[in-house]
């Protein structure tokens, strides 16, 4: 049985992805978090990195509307999150984090400065920042995510911390 406790969080988590506060998550929102990532790096959209995080931002709609879009009308209700996660995701965080890999890998490589596949901590603070947290937030958990200390995330490191975030009870 599904505690209420894990169902509360992970409800929670909701308000990350419904970007404009409107109640519901849909496709817009997937579009502006992609714009508030380019923006934060200034990064063109029609760059060929500007165009893999907007393709990103689709997929993981599509993937995460597959999920939960229960009655097919194109939003995700807080409860069709909640049930979504949690009957759906629960059992296998990894596969969220494969719905959201094409995105992450995006974001990814937008703040990879130097190209070499991972990001700076700071600059994934950033992102996160981009995507609506709060500057400590952004930076304890970009922080958290450097498990070797040597100042770079890479994306197994982030899409393990992103599949936990939004499917494992703490």
């Amino acid at each position: 049985m599904v505690s209420s406790e894990y169902e509360r969080r992970i409800a929670a988590r909701f308000a990350t992805f419904d970007q404009d506060g409107n109640g519901y998550i849909d496709r817009a929102d997937f579009s502006v978090a992609a714009k508030a990532v380019l923006a934060e790096f200034g990064t063109a959209a029609r760059s060929d990195k500007g165009q893999s995080v907007y393709i990103g931002a689709e997929a993981f709609w599509q993937g995460m509307a597959g999920i939960a879009d229960r009655d097919g009308d194109q939003r995700i209700t807080r409860e069709e999150f909640v049930n979504g996660a949690v009957k759906r995701l629960r059992d296998n965080p990894d596969r969220f984090a494969e719905i959201a890999r094409p995105f992450l890998h995006a974001a990814l490589a937008v703040a990879d400065a130097d190209g070499d596949g991972r990001a700076t901590v700071e600059d994934t603070a950033r992102v996160l920042k981009a995507l609506g947290a709060t500057e400590e937030a952004a930076r304890t958990a970009a922080a958290a995510l450097d498990t070797d200390a040597d100042g770079k995330i890479g994306e197994p490191e982030i899409l393990t911390a992103f599949a936990r975030y939004f499917t494992v009870p703490e």
